[in-house]
């Protein structure tokens, strides 16, 4: 029936829209009781960025969704003042500000809603309480970025504010923004419904992108909460950037398309505002995106400006939810009505005089550019799900004020009721807007439940088809839903493989849904308990790469029966054979002055001793024992000092002899003869004694290393204490540095053997032989280790026969004409 009436208003309107219109001067009207409103009547604001100066922002192109809202907030109070039940006998009044999308916008029409009612300044008080601000409630702002810069200066006011489109679950926090409440579900409703949609047509392997504010960073945080306990993985999140004018905005864009091109999803979850989803929609026809499921929400998706973007078809199917609103009875025909009395003259002089009445010199941050549109240009628009939050939050308001005022069905009382009173009411008791009841909850919201809508096309034509609902549950219906691919059934988006045995799944998202499939590296094995992780192998066992199993180590040391083994006893036999053949000579010409001028009977000593030390190669062969390690080095010290003890006489000897000639006669006797063997023990003695010391600090003891080698433990004797291994052999160092001491500077002339020689280069060679053998002992963690122990007693051996003995026996041999008194 209304129909023509609103077709008549809109051609009347267009007609007479070519002269400006007083509708700029609708949002402010005094009253018994002033509600503020916040809502975006313009975007895109001109040089923010450059502002050097706190002076007035303005924003450049009108928002008429932001001006629809408005007008909703008015066509509420204009209702609610013509009621005879609800306020009757109270007039509320409104006081409407532009917010441009921007929070350093929003503040100032937010400050001067907080000054005291009648001036224009904020009072500084320790209480509150008797504080009367200019309103009483405010309505708004859209966004939930600036509800969060808002919604901190009225709560710490206790002003109520009602938000008709902030869904941020920052938002829920009461005990933060204690006087905020919001008509319309938190982002926490939606995310659990998309994320039903999700598990409804298995899709596990998606990408999620969204705005860079608070709404899509917000929503997108919640997702990767909600998700990842229902197995979805998230292939790539994306920003998409808000300031689109900046140079970097493009390439932003640019490297997300490429983004999903690689990962290869077919689903993309966009969690943005229309400017937003217009610049990555346009940017991924541009770059020729092959066609996706895009799930969306109202926040993009009932857009004009994202639904009229070139080719938009081309990008796929778009499903996406909407909140479950129903519509405003009469506003369409209120606001027909409105744009019929802008265009009169004299309903603009009393709108003029009641904007007078408000103080409108404080600031001019209304519609400015409202009064060049017609009802033509937003007819299409006037049927927006927004424009029932709008409604419900005024309503919202004016039935805690009639609680608060203790209102009946005839009249009002005209008491002075602060904001924080309202409060009590808004949080316990429901209110019915149109025979429909709502209420808030805890968190101060109210869940209405969604629409899952259908971007249907037909003939190049737009069509939301409702497909579903969501409240506590999701309802598809699937045979309305036409997806782009060519048998327009579901597309395919999963992640889950079958590894093969002996691998595991290595994370590819976020979450362990998708996987790569990966070896299981060495020393671990796959375990069909749990796939997802490869399990060590204990301690005594090994595995190679990609095993189902773990093996037993076996064990490692250096066996009798290797090459290397062989080799090294092949030349201990030899060594003790020189040794034994050199005794047995020198036993036969013990008498002869060269086996007299070496010692005599200390060489037979000496060389008894260089055989034990050949022999004790042995102790390094075969499986180690806590015991063996511990006498491997007792053995080589005494040993070896059972040779240097005798050398160590010799030297004392030459010493006395050529440089202490007046000494001699005296103490030649201590170290010749049978005093000589007093001296060999007292070295021997002393080295017990080290060796004691060695055996309490800290022997060596038996190791298990399972580190050093792949697949085998090795069994090594580990040095306990480096200061006990000094002790046991720093005897041995000290006697042989006497020993080069005494010998290296003797000279004696050519017709002479130089006994002391052969001393000096056996202690030098013993010296080298230390310097890489200790060098190499202390590194080294393998079976080579034994390996260097009896190299270095098979070469230390073989120095002292080759430099000390084996040119005697040359002379005994081959030079006998030498062997006289008079050459020695």
């Amino acid at each position: 029936i209304m129909v023509p009436d609103v077709l008549l208003c809109l051609s009347f309107g267009y007609a007479a829209a070519l002269k400006p219109t007083c509708l700029s001067a609708q949002f402010r009207r005094p009253g018994d009781y002033i509600i503020g409103g916040l809502f975006p009547f313009g975007t895109d604001t001109v040089n923010l960025t450059a502002r050097s100066e706190p002076t007035l922002v303005v924003c450049e192109r009108l928002f008429v969704d932001g001006l629809i809202w408005a007008l909703g907030m008015k066509f509420a109070i204009d209702q609610i003042n013509n009621s005879t039940s609800l306020l009757p006998g109270v007039k509320l009044g409104y006081d409407m500000y532009d917010t441009c999308f921007e929070p350093v916008v929003a503040l100032q029409p937010s400050l001067l809603f907080l000054t005291r009612n009648g001036t224009t300044g904020i009072g500084v008080l320790c209480n509150y309480t008797d504080y009367q601000p200019r309103v009483t409630a405010v309505i708004g702002p859209h966004k939930s970025d600036l509800c969060l810069v808002t919604a901190k200066l009225f709560s710490f006011f206790l002003i109520p504010q009602v938000s008709y489109g902030a869904s941020s679950e920052k938002l829920s926090k009461t005990e933060l923004y204690p006087s905020f409440y919001r008509t319309v579900p938190s982002d926490k409703n939606l995310v659990e419904a998309v994320v039903l949609l999700l598990n409804k047509f298995g899709w596990n392997w998606i990408g999620i992108i969204g705005s860079d504010d608070e709404y899509g960073q917000g929503a997108q945080r919640l997702f990767l909460s909600i998700a990842g306990n229902h197995s979805i993985c998230i292939a790539f999140e994306g920003l998409i950037p808000t300031d689109l004018a900046d140079p970097k905005a493009k390439n932003q864009l640019e490297d997300t398309i490429k983004l999903i091109n690689k990962t290869k999803v077919n689903i993309i979850v966009l969690f943005a505002f229309s400017q937003s989803a217009q610049a990555l929609l346009e940017h991924s026809i541009r770059m020729g995106l092959s066609k996706k499921v895009w799930i969306g929400t109202e926040a993009w998706m009932l857009s004009d400006i994202a639904a009229s973007i070139p080719n938009i078809q081309s990008i796929g199917t778009v499903l996406g939810f909407i909140t479950k609103t129903g519509t405003v009875p009469g506003f369409q025909k209120y606001v027909a009505d409105l744009f019929t009395s802008v265009q009169q003259d004299k309903f603009c002089q009393e709108s003029r005089k009641f904007n007078q009445l408000m103080n409108s010199d404080m600031l001019d941050t209304h519609c400015n550019q409202c009064d060049h549109i017609s009802l033509h240009d937003i007819s299409s628009m006037l049927n927006h799900p927004q424009i029932q939050p709008v409604y419900i939050a005024v309503y919202s308001v004016a039935y805690a004020l009639h609680r608060a005022l203790g209102c009946t069905h005839q009249a009002c009382p005209k008491a002075s009721i602060r904001s924080w009173q309202l409060l009590h009411f808004m949080n316990t008791l429901p209110f019915k807007v149109n025979g429909q009841s709502f209420s808030f909850d805890q968190f101060h919201g109210t869940n209405t439940g969604y629409k899952l809508i259908f971007w249907s096309w037909k003939n190049g034509t737009l069509t939301y088809l409702p497909v579903g609902n969501y409240e506590e549950s999701l309802y598809i219906n699937k045979s309305q839903i036409q997806f782009h691919t060519a048998d327009q059934k579901e597309p395919t988006s999963e992640c889950f493989r079958h590894c093969k045995p002996g691998q595991f799944r290595r994370i590819k998202g976020f979450h362990l849904c998708c996987y790569d499939c990966t070896d299981c590296p060495e020393n671990t094995f796959w375990s069909t308990k749990d796939s997802s992780t490869c399990t060590p192998c204990l301690k005594h066992q090994w595995s190679p790469v990609r095993s189902t199993q773990c093996y037993d180590r076996n064990e490692r040391y250096l066996f009798w029966n290797e090459p290397l083994t062989i080799a090294l006893l092949m030349l201990m036999s030899v060594t003790i054979s020189l040794t034994c053949l050199t005794a047995v000579l020198f036993l036969k010409n013990l008498e002869t002055p060269l086996v007299q001028a070496s010692g005599g009977k200390l060489n037979l000593f000496a060389l008894f001793a260089l055989t034990l030390l050949c022999l004790s190669c042995c102790l390094y062969i075969g499986k180690p024992s806590n015991n063996l390690c511990m006498i491997q080095q007792v053995v080589y010290a005494l040993c070896l000092n059972g040779c240097f003890s005798t050398f160590f006489i010799k030297s004392l000897e030459i010493t006395l002899v050529t440089e202490f000639p007046r000494c001699a006669p005296t103490f030649l006797y201590w170290v010749t003869q049978r005093r000589a063997w007093l001296l060999v023990a007292l070295c021997l003695l002393t080295e017990c004694l080290f060796c004691f010391c060695y055996l309490h600090l800290g022997p060596d003891y038996l190791v298990s290393d399972y580190k050093s080698l792949p697949t085998e433990v090795l069994l090594v004797c580990n040095t306990e204490s480096w200061f006990a291994f000094a002790l046991v052999h720093g005897c041995n160092g000290c006697l042989a540095f006497v020993c080069f001491l005494c010998t290296f500077m003797v000279q004696t002339s050519g017709k002479k053997y130089n006994i002391a020689r052969g001393i000096t280069f056996a202690i030098l060679i013993y010296f080298i032989i230390w310097i890489f053998f200790i060098a190499t002992f202390a590194t080294l963690k393998t079976a080579l280790r034994c390996v260097t122990q009896i190299g270095t007693i098979l070469s230390t051996s073989l120095g002292i026969l080759g430099t000390y003995y084996i040119p005697k026996c040359y002379i005994i041999l081959l030079k006998p004409d030498l062997n006289t008194a008079d050459y020695f």
